[in-house]
C-alpha cells in the first residue's frame, strides 16, 4: 500500500534503449552497462552510436555483456519493428527484458505560426517514435511469452502545458493515454509498464529545441534548475527498479505526478497525499504566475508577429 519494495535488477538482462546515442538515452544506456546489463542502443547518427558504444564498453562489467548499436529511423512502423529484430537476432531471437523509449525531439513556437507538417512531425517525433516502437515489442513479447518491461519517456509538459508547446505537449499528453492504456491491457500478458515525466533536462536535445523557443517560453523557464541526464537516467531506473508506474525526478514532477494522479497507482500513498496537498495550493498560484506573464507579453508578441508579416490584410465582408 505504501511503496513497492520489489527490486528489478537489470544484470544479465538484455535492455533496449532507442535514442541512445545521445542525452538521457546513452546516459541510461552507460548506466544500464553499469549495473551488467546487455545493452542495446538504436539511432539514426551512425557517427554518435559508435562513440555512444565507445563510452559504454569503458563501462563494461564482464567480458560476455553483449553491447550493440543499430542505426535506423523509428518514426514508422516497418522501422520499428525491423531495429527491433535486429537487436534481438545476437540473443538467440530473445525479445529484450526492458524497451526504454527515449527517442523524442522537440521544436517549440507559436501555434499560429504552424503548418500542417510540422505539427505532424511533432506527433511523429514525440508520440509516434514511441508508440512504432511499443507495438512492436509488446506484441513481440506476447508471441514470446515473454515477462518484459516497456518505458515510456514522456514530460512534466504531459501533465500541464505552456506557451510555445503546441506540437510537443500533446505528444507527451498521447503518450501518457497509451501508457495508461498499456499497464491495464498488458497485465494479461504480466507485462510491466512504466512512464517518465521530466522536467528539463540540459541534454543536447534541449540545447537545440533553444534555437526555436519563443522568448515568452525562456522567461517562464528561466528559474527552472533542471537536471543532467545522468541524474535523470539514475531517478528513471530507480523507479523502474521500484515498480512505480508514473516516475518523477524532482519535486515539481512528483507535485504534478500527485495533482493529476485520477487512477493512476500510488508510488507512496502517504507522501502523494503530502504531494497532492502542496501541490494544489502551490500549483494553482504558480498557474497565475504564468497566466499573468503571458498576458503582460501581448504587445511584444504582436510586435514580433507584425515584423514576421503575420497579420494580412482584413478581409472584406459583402453587404
Amino acid at each position: 500500500m505504501f511503496s513497492n519494495s520489489k527490486k528489478w535488477d537489470p544484470r544479465g538482462k538484455h535492455c533496449y534503449v532507442t535514442g541512445g546515442s545521445t542525452g538521457l538515452g546513452l546516459s541510461l544506456a552507460i548506466l544500464l552497462t553499469k549495473k551488467g546489463a546487455d545493452v542495446s542502443i538504436v539511432a539514426r547518427n551512425e557517427e554518435r552510436l559508435q562513440r555512444a558504444v565507445e563510452l559504454m564498453e569503458k563501462e563494461r562489467q564482464n567480458p560476455n555483456q553483449i553491447l550493440r548499436s543499430y542505426s535506423f529511423s523509428l518514426n514508422d512502423a516497418t522501422s520499428s519493428a525491423l531495429a527491433l529484430e535486429a537487436a534481438c537476432q545476437p540473443h538467440g531471437g530473445r525479445c529484450p527484458d526492458a524497451v526504454f523509449m527515449c527517442a523524442g525531439a522537440s521544436t517549440p513556437g507559436f501555434f499560429v505560426e504552424q503548418d500542417e507538417r510540422s505539427m505532424r512531425d511533432g506527433m511523429d517525433n514525440g508520440y509516434w517514435v514511441q508508440a512504432w516502437t511499443a507495438h512492436a515489442a509488446a506484441k513481440r513479447m506476447v508471441k514470446s511469452r515473454s515477462r518484459g518491461k516497456l518505458v515510456f519517456i514522456s514530460s512534466v509538459l504531459g501533465y500541464m502545458s505552456i506557451v510555445g508547446y503546441s506540437t510537443y505537449s500533446p505528444a507527451k499528453h498521447a503518450l501518457r493515454g497509451l501508457a495508461e492504456t498499456l499497464r491495464s491491457e498488458l497485465l494479461l500478458y504480466d507485462i510491466g509498464v512504466h512512464i517518465l515525466f521530466p522536467g528539463t533536462i540540459f541534454s543536447p536535445g534541449y540545447a537545440k529545441e533553444n534555437e526555436t523557443k519563443p522568448k515568452i517560453t525562456l522567461k517562464i523557464e528561466e528559474d527552472d534548475s533542471g537536471l543532467q541526464p545522468e541524474q535523470v537516467a539514475e531517478r528513471l531506473l530507480d523507479g523502474v527498479q521500484k515498480g512505480h508506474f508514473h516516475i518523477a525526478v524532482d519535486l515539481i514532477g512528483n507535485l504534478m505526478r500527485s495533482s493529476t494522479r485520477g487512477a493512476t497507482p500510488h508510488n507512496n500513498v502517504l507522501l502523494d497525499i503530502v504531494y497532492g496537498i502542496i501541490g494544489w495550493i502551490g500549483l494553482a498560484d504558480w498557474r497565475r504566475g504564468v497566466d499573468k506573464t503571458v498576458v503582460n507579453h501581448r504587445k511584444e508578441h504582436e510586435a514580433y508577429l507584425s515584423a514576421q508579416k503575420f497579420f494580412g490584410e482584413p478581409q472584406q465582408t459583402s453587404e
